[in-house]
């Protein structure tokens, strides 16, 4: 188990699906596509799955012809927005932007409103993106080991965000907070995005973070970053 979260927390795998059935298969023809296509992020706006969609439409619409129009439905840890593309019509015009999280729920939670195997037609891996640790930098830290000893020093009283419930940046702390002996309270919010921005305000004291949306705040003082995943720097 701890094998699996450690891989958790060293990347963020952000991929494309669509919802599955034969009317997928008939819209893959030569008149594919005819209209614009919804790219449903299930994440607030800000995080890093949104950075990534909006980063890639353009090019899709170029080669496409078509409008690729990002549409965020975050909640629940992104249950709420591919709940909303597994009941959309199968006609490869709804797509849905996942991350780790997607592979996470069915084991967090007992009934999903889909299935994440049957109900979907994977399409392609986008990004692997490293997490991090970062903090508010007010919090008198400057590495890892002086954040463990703050946190033992004071249990219960750090509060750490989340883009949700079960996904990479809540079982990235759970994980760090069993091997470390540590206990930080959970704050789930509905995207990276706001999670960022609380703590930014103070709301929050710590965050785990896919690491490219946190490398500016950290250079402009707004967070400390401590720590990264992945295998190189």
């Amino acid at each position: 188990m701890k094998r699996c979260l450690l891989r958790m927390f060293r990347l963020l795998v952000v991929g494309v699906v669509a919802t599955s059935g034969t009317a997928n298969a008939q819209s893959a023809g030569t008149d594919y596509p005819r209209k614009s296509i919804r790219l449903v992020v299930p994440f607030a706006p800000g995080g890093p799955v949104d950075i990534v969609a909006r980063g890639i439409a353009p090019r899709m619409s170029e080669i496409l012809g078509q409008q690729i129009v990002v549409d965020n439905r975050g909640g629940a840890g992104s249950t709420i927005g591919t709940e909303m593309v597994a009941n959309a019509p199968p006609d490869g015009y709804t797509l849905l932007m996942v991350s780790g999280s997607f592979v996470i729920n069915p084991a967090m939670v007992r009934k999903l409103p889909y299935d994440s195997v049957t109900d979907f037609a994977y399409i392609s891996i986008v990004a692997d993106v490293p997490t991090a640790l970062v903090v508010h930098p007010l919090l008198p830290v400057r590495n890892v080991k002086e954040f463990i000893a703050l946190a033992k020093a004071r249990p219960g009283e750090l509060n750490y965000a989340s883009p949700g419930r079960g996904t990479v940046g809540h079982l990235a702390a759970e994980w760090f907070n069993s091997i470390t002996g540590v206990k930080m309270v959970h704050v789930p919010y509905k995207g990276a995005g706001p999670a960022v921005v609380d703590l930014i305000a103070g709301h929050v004291q710590v965050l785990f973070a896919a690491m490219p949306g946190m490398i500016q705040f950290a250079r402009d003082g707004k967070v400390r970053m401590l720590g990264q995943g992945g295998k190189t720097r």
